[in-house]
C-alpha cells in the first residue's frame, strides 16, 4: 500500500507526525494526507494526494508547508516512486474549526 510507503518516509523526515486520518488529540504541529484520485496505465498506477500542514499559526502552516514540499522531493528516491509533481499548494485554513492548515497537492506514479 502505497500510503504506508509514503507515511514512512513523511515520518523519518519531517520535523512533525504524519496521519492518514484524525484521531482524538491532535499535536499542534501535523501533516495529514488522503488519496483524492488514482488511475493506472500499463500497470503503473498513480494517484493525486493532498497534504494538509495544520499548525497553530498560518505563518507556521506556511513553514510547515516549505518543508513538507521539500521532503516530498526527495520521495523520488524510493523505489516504488518513479514520478511525484506538484500539482497546486494554498492556504486552506479551515473556517468552521478555526484551524490554520495549508495544503499542498502532488500527483504521484508509483508501482
Amino acid at each position: 500500500m502505497i500510503e504506508i510507503v509514503i507515511k514512512n518516509f513523511l515520518d523519518s523526515h519531517l520535523s512533525v507526525t504524519s496521519f492518514l486520518e484524525k484521531k482524538g488529540e491532535m499535536p499542534k504541529n501535523y501533516v495529514l494526507f488522503e488519496k483524492t484520485g488514482s488511475g493506472e496505465n500499463n500497470h503503473i498506477s498513480s494517484s493525486t494526494y493532498a497534504f494538509q500542514s495544520y499548525a497553530p499559526t498560518l505563518y507556521e502552516a506556511a513553514l510547515l508547508n516549505t518543508e513538507l514540499k521539500e521532503v516530498l522531493k526527495d520521495l523520488i528516491k524510493l523505489d516504488e516512486i518513479s514520478r511525484i509533481k506538484l500539482n497546486s499548494d494554498y492556504n486552506y485554513t479551515d473556517t468552521s474549526t478555526k484551524e490554520y492548515r495549508y495544503q499542498a497537492v502532488f500527483d504521484i506514479t508509483h508501482y
